[in-house]
């Protein structure tokens, strides 16, 4: 399992994540901005080619939002229903999102087995949103979920709200 960190932090429309390993090393760069429809947020691999990205597909009737992994279409997120709490789904992976978004614990789930969990911690740096991802190729994918989500619950009535800028690091366990 490899455990993420990302630091809690929102400061624009423009969004620039530096992912980083345990070390802090950087492993990916994720650039892009929120709002309108065909907006786009990508993942970058520190070679400079995209590993994973999300389009915003629709943002009349619900938000979709379209996700890619090396350059193929694999899912479109969108909410399902919101009682008694927030439940995702993305049917090509068979991925639903599912918990208390609103604090940032919840999981993704492909059937009954675990994709990621998502939790909060305070660290002597900060706080952090703390990721558990069960295998590392799901990481690019999951990553851009945990994007989407807090996109979301930073978004839900504020038209003109900052989105958020991450900071990611992760260690091997």
């Amino acid at each position: 399992m490899t455990e993420f960190f990302i630091q809690e932090k929102q400061l624009s429309s423009v969004t620039r994540t530096i992912v980083k390993d345990n070390k802090g090393k950087p492993l990916y760069l994720m650039v892009g901005h929120w709002g309108r429809k065909g907006n786009v947020l990508s993942l970058y691999a520190m070679d400079g080619q995209i590993v994973a990205y999300i389009k915003q597909a629709s943002v009349i009737l619900g938000r979709k939002f379209e996700i890619y992994y090396d350059q193929t279409k694999v899912g479109v997120l969108h909410k399902i229903f919101h009682w008694p709490g927030d439940f995702y789904y993305i049917k090509q992976l068979h991925w639903a999102v599912y918990g208390d978004i609103y604090n940032h614990k919840y999981k993704i789930n492909h059937f009954n087995q675990n994709v990621m969990t998502m939790d909060k911690a305070t660290l002597l740096t900060g706080d952090y949103y703390v990721l558990d991802i069960a295998k590392q190729s799901d990481a690019p994918v999951a990553i851009c979920v945990a994007a989407v989500m807090d996109y979301w619950l930073y978004n839900r009535n504020k038209q003109a709200e900052p989105d958020p800028i991450f900071e990611v690091t992760f260690s091997q366990n």
